[in-house]
Order: C-alpha cells, then structure tokens, then sequence
C-alpha cells in the first residue's frame, strides 16, 4: 500500500479520460470560501508532481501562475481586441492583417507559457527572407505589445519577444526622385488632370499627400498680406493631415509656406473649376471646405490619388510602376538640394525638426511665412501661362 502524501502536499490521481497523471494542492480560498487549486499534470507521476512544484515555487516566489491553456493566438486576439480601440481604423486594419497572415498561423498554436526568445527568433528569422525590414519590425511590435498586455494581466511571466532583435530584411521599394525634365513633363501632364493643383503643390512646396488631401481653403491665401510690413506672399497653412486626430505627422510638421508664383496660377484656376463642379453637382454637393475633392465635394482618398496620379506619369512619358505620388515630395527635396539650397532650409520647409530625417529619407515654425521654395522654384520652373 502506497504511502499518503502528507497534509498541504497536495493530492495525486490518474485521469482516465485525459490518461495522465494529475497532482494538485490548494493553495488557499476565495472570499466566498471556495478553494484555489493548482494542477500540474504529466504522464508519469514524476512528471506531474514536477510540474506542480514549479506552480507552487512561483507561487511561493509572487509571481503569477499562468494558465495552462492560453496560447499565443489567445494574447494576440485580445490585443487585436482591446489593445487598440483608441488607435485608428487604419492601424487596426494594418495589424490584424499581420498577425492574422504571418503571425497566428506559425505562432498562434504554441502555449503561451512555453514560448521562447528562440522560438521568436526563428520565426523572424524566417520572415526575413519574404518580407521587408519595415514590415519585420511591425510584425515583431505585433508580439511584443500583445505579449506586453498579457504579461500585465498576468498571463505570462515575461515577455521574450522583447528579447529578441529585428533582423534585415528583403530591401524595401526605393524611394526615387524625378529629374527636372522629368518633373517639368509630369507638370506639363497634369495641365489638364483635376489634379493639376495637387502635383503642383506637392512638387513645389513639398507638402505631403495626407497634408494636401486635408488641406482647405480657410488654410489658403492666393492673396497674401501686401499691406504688411515687411510684405507676406501668398502662402499655404500645412497644420492638418487625413491622419488620426486631424493633426500632422509630429507637432513640428505644422508650417506655413510661401507659395510659388506657379502655384498660385494653379489654384486660382482649381477654384474656378471647383466652383463648376459645385454648381453642376447642385444639391449633390457636400461642402467640407476642402480644396481637393471628389465631383461631389466629398474628401479624396488614397487610392483616388493614386489612380490619377498613374494617368498623369503614362501621359509624361515614364511608367505609371515605377512612382508614386509621396515621391513628388522626394523630388522637392532633390530639386532645391540639387539647387544649392542649404540642408538646414530644406529641412524646415518639409517640416522635419532637423536635418537628420531630411538627410536619411529625404519643422517647427508657425510663422513666418518661409520663403525659400517659392523663391527658388519660380526660378527653376518658368512661369506657365496656365493650364489648359
């Protein structure tokens, strides 16, 4: 007859149905008095009653005693779930559709509890060889935030994905600039596209394209302040992108800039034909405010610009593959650099805080009114009569 286990060792039997050995002790009551059991279960008794000592050292020690059944898939889902209510639409569609595609189908099904810094530094480095650095390091936040939020509700005692480095990934699509006659041909191009104004403005003054799709016409002065002293030009307020919130990328992206005699051209005719579209639309009409929209009056969206932006690069002569529209803002900056604009100038029209970003892929000033690129892009670009 075997001997019994002494008092507070806790208890030990076979599963029938589970066909393992199951070993659990109670380590206390709940305030209505019910009993808080711990279980650790194995296929030999040995196995068992190891796995219940662990529970009991880290119960012993204060620390949390995971559940056995959480996965990967079940941090992940409840940080997909709640972990981003406050971020915006966008970004919750962005990271579901990692973990959804490259992180629940290799990860999802390991026990949370048992996951390793290894296990995620496999995983990476497989990811490696498909996707790009940018989107490893995405995918690797994925983890390590829903980890980060069980490790705060106790689900698990550290995060390993925070252990583990990013690797290099496949070399992203490179961001390319347009030569001055290539940038004078898509300008000559878009003379007779509804976004003649947009390629201008993102040409000439360098703003980007979540900038202009905000922009309205309260934040537009085709006019400026000839009665000031000194004198202001016309100029263009860039303090709102389609981000969340409203606001610019960083708080030092809000700028006003000068603008171009040419842009002024392009605008005032965008207002003509804009007040057309109002009056054809008639009550159809939605009035935001806006200086880029639809027939309707209604925002533009991404890919609105993107399709019309195809069509104005095919009719310059270049493959609609081979840009897109934030690159008119790379060529901005190569235009003035190449101009001999200092890099401290340039930096402050795109709105960077200094020169670092400008230098590595490509502000802080309300007022005044910066001058720089108005002045040097009438220069570089003659003054067109108008579109057509």
């Amino acid at each position: 007859m075997s001997k019994r286990r002494s008092r507070g060792d806790g208890g030990l039997h076979w599963d029938e149905r589970r066909q393992r050995w199951i070993a659990s002790v109670t380590i206390g009551y709940t305030p209505a008095g019910k009993r808080i059991v711990r279980r650790g279960s194995g296929r030999t008794k040995t196995e068992a009653k190891a796995k219940l000592k662990q529970v009991m050292r880290d119960h012993e020690d204060g620390l949390p005693v995971a559940a056995h059944h959480l996965t990967v898939a079940d941090a992940v889902n409840d940080w997909l779930t709640f972990g981003l209510v406050s971020r915006s639409a966008a970004t919750r569609d962005k990271n579901t559709y990692l973990c959804r595609v490259h992180l629940l189908p290799e990860l999802g099904s390991r026990k949370l509890r048992e996951l390793t810094a290894r296990d995620v530094d496999r995983w990476l480095a497989g990811k490696s060889t498909q996707l790009a650095t940018s989107t490893l390091r995405d995918l690797h936040a994925c983890l390590t935030r829903a980890l980060n939020r069980a490790m705060m509700r106790d689900e698990v005692k550290r995060n390993v994905a925070a252990l583990c480095t990013t690797p290099t990934g496949q070399p992203g699509r490179p961001s390319k600039s347009l030569t001055l006659e290539q940038a004078t041909a898509v300008l000559a191009a878009a003379e007779s596209s509804p976004l003649y104004a947009y390629v201008t403005l993102s040409l000439l003054i360098g703003a980007r394209t979540e900038e202009l799709r905000a922009l309205t016409w309260d934040h537009v002065n085709l006019v400026g302040r000839p009665d000031a002293d000194p004198a202001v030009p016309p100029f263009v307020e860039l303090w709102r992108s389609v981000r969340a919130g409203g606001d610019t990328k960083t708080k030092k992206s809000r700028r006003t800039l000068a603008l171009p005699r040419r842009c002024v051209i392009a605008l005032q005719h965008h207002q003509e034909q804009q007040q057309r579209q109002r009056t054809d639309a008639g009550w159809r009409w939605h009035d935001h405010g806006l200086v880029f929209t639809t027939a309707y009056g209604t925002a533009l969206d991404a890919a609105n610009v993107r399709r019309s932006f195809r069509r104005i690069v095919a009719a310059a002569g270049l493959n609609p593959a081979d840009w897109t529209p934030r690159e008119l803002r790379h060529s901005f900056v190569s235009l003035l650099s190449a101009d001999g604009v200092p890099i401290e100038t340039i930096a402050d029209l795109c709105g960077h805080a200094g020169t670092i970003v400008t230098e590595k892929v490509y502000r802080q000033q309300l007022r005044p009114v910066l001058l720089g690129a108005a002045t040097t892009m009438d220069r570089i670009f003659a003054e067109p009569p108008g579109p057509a």
